[in-house]
């Protein structure tokens, strides 16, 4: 069996849950010793305000393509046997997933790397955009790991005529940047 036919990508219609069963499935064999799952759900607070649900868009084909990049990028890095990504569009309310990986290979070192790895590249450089809606209004969200993307090829913000700047919050983790876009002609 070449990688292409152990590796599945899907972008999942809105209204449609990710079910979880059918990816931990897929990855699952008996050379497997191991199998590492990433589910990334909507939480209730960010910073304070409440969360009523986050809503996901696409470029489909260019998601589908890097997707599959991404994962032969962590197929030529570790000894897998099997790779799962699922991403939900549309609306996804507070509890439910919207995000899932399942990575099986021989040794738990492998799986762990690599599901860290393809989930951190997926929010780096994948055509998802997420807007975050909240009890009191709603804002478009970058992800950390596209941001440090930016500043690691270089992109400040300065094309297009626009500036953006970075903010730093208290807490560590995924969260930290919030970007501010200003018109630059102002």
């Amino acid at each position: 069996m070449n990688s292409e036919e152990k590796t599945l990508v899907e972008i999942i219609d809105e209204n449609k849950q990710i079910d979880l069963a059918k990816y931990i499935n897929y990855v699952s064999a008996p050379q497997a010793g191991a199998i590492a799952t990433f589910s990334g759900t909507t939480r209730d607070t960010f910073e304070g305000k409440t969360v009523v649900e986050l809503r996901y868009e696409a470029y489909v084909p260019m998601a589908i393509r890097n997707l599959k990049s991404t994962c032969s990028s962590a197929r030529s890095s570790w000894d897998l046997h099997s790779i799962a990504v699922a991403h939900r569009l549309g609306t996804v309310p507070v509890g439910e997933t919207s995000v899932f990986v399942a990575v099986s290979a021989t040794h738990r070192a492998d799986a762990l790397d690599a599901c860290k790895f393809l989930i951190d590249e997926l929010k780096a450089s994948v055509p998802i955009w997420k807007k975050e809606v909240y009890s009191n209004g709603e804002v478009w969200k970058e992800n950390a790991e596209f941001l440090q993307r930016r500043l690691e090829l270089g992109k400040d913000g300065g094309c297009c005529r626009k500036k953006m700047e970075t903010e730093a919050h208290e807490q560590k983790g995924c969260c930290k940047p919030k970007v501010k876009v200003e018109d630059a002609t102002d």
